[in-house]
């Protein structure tokens, strides 16, 4: 009973924090920068970490874990009433091939050149790739539970989707505007949908432009969104097959499927069949915002900047190649697939 009492204590704890976050994600000029309330939540939780941590009973811990662990995958579960699979038919094949082909390249990318070129640890490698191939901090959080990563490793990747989700935001515009990108409607709302870090970051550029730019980058960034389920699958078998090949002992190792990421797929088909009035979604998303926002405030409590020690400037170079990539390799990905396809 004791134990039950400090875990709702600590999830009290941090939603008063997602609470803050959020109204301050509410501002104007903070919404018109396209920071989402998880992030405010997770700079909020690092600042908790790092300063008034030994002012709260120990006891708390507990629920902070719980917010960071539980509440993280049901929020990542309800976070597929954004997605009708009848939005992905929309956008066309070929929405759908530069979103497969820019997630599968950034990920393999950043996880290659984080282990390999720049010597990071894997879990830091791959977190940080999937925030930038998939849906920036949400990716990342749904990654974590998969590989079982360390909260600071979980903050240095959503650190580096903010930094360059944001550089994004105010350059594709500036490139656009000055005639570089020489494209489409519909070839610009597939390249930024493909190619932006976070949704909010994603609608925040889109709006300033045409209905059809506006409509194609939202649904192609869902669909970057649902891939991140067949992704992890293909994460958690890897992981186990690398896990049997380093058993020496003979003893039997299981496969760990990400269930939340199948029930996330379930989810958004259920959705697809519009059964539930859109006002009640729109409840459910508001609440499944919050939700995130609990573990992301909950993660950035976890992280003590002694834990960053050794990592360097690592996590930069390898979240910046990746942004190379999806600027130039996005551009020309999505000019030849919609030529071609």
């Amino acid at each position: 009973m004791n134990f039950s009492k400090d875990i709702l204590n600590g999830l009290i704890f941090v939603s008063i924090f997602a609470a803050a976050a959020t109204m301050i994600a509410d501002i104007s000029y903070v919404k018109d920068l396209g920071i989402s309330p998880l992030v405010v939540g997770i700079v909020m939780g690092i600042f908790y970490a790092n300063t008034l941590h030994n002012h709260v009973p120990r006891a708390w811990d507990a629920g902070i874990t719980f917010s960071a662990k539980k509440v993280l995958r049901f929020a990542i579960v309800f976070y597929g009433f954004r997605i009708t699979f009848t939005q992905i038919v929309e956008v066309g094949l070929d929405g759908f091939l530069v979103s497969l082909i820019m997630l599968l390249t950034t990920f393999i990318l950043g996880t290659y050149l984080g282990i390999k070129v720049f010597k990071m640890d894997r879990d830091t490698s791959m977190l940080t790739a999937s925030g930038a191939a998939v849906c920036g901090a949400a990716a990342v959080l749904a990654t974590e539970p998969v590989l079982k990563a360390e909260e600071h490793k979980t903050a240095v990747a959503v650190s580096m989707v903010v930094l360059f989700g944001t550089i994004a935001m105010f350059l594709y515009p500036a490139l656009y505007s000055a005639g570089i990108f020489e494209m489409s409607d519909k070839e610009f709302g597939i390249y930024i949908g493909a190619t932006i870090h976070e949704v909010a970051q994603v609608v925040a550029v889109a709006s300033s432009y045409s209905q059809e730019v506006s409509d194609d980058a939202v649904i192609v960034k869902m669909t970057r969104v649902i891939l991140i389920a067949p992704m992890l699958i293909l994460l958690g078998l890897y992981l186990a097959y690398e896990a049997r090949k380093k058993n020496t002992t003979g003893e039997k190792l299981k496969v760990v499927i990400p269930w939340f990421a199948v029930y996330f797929v379930i989810v958004a088909g259920f959705n697809s069949f519009d059964l539930i009035p859109h006002t009640i979604v729109n409840v459910i998303n508001e609440i499944d915002t919050f939700l995130l926002t609990v573990a992301m405030t909950a993660l950035g409590m976890g992280t003590r900047f002694a834990k960053f020690k050794g990592l360097g400037l690592a996590p930069l170079y390898t979240a910046l190649s990746m942004f190379i990539w999806l600027l130039v390799g996005g551009y020309f990905i999505t000019k030849f697939i919609v030529a071609y396809v």
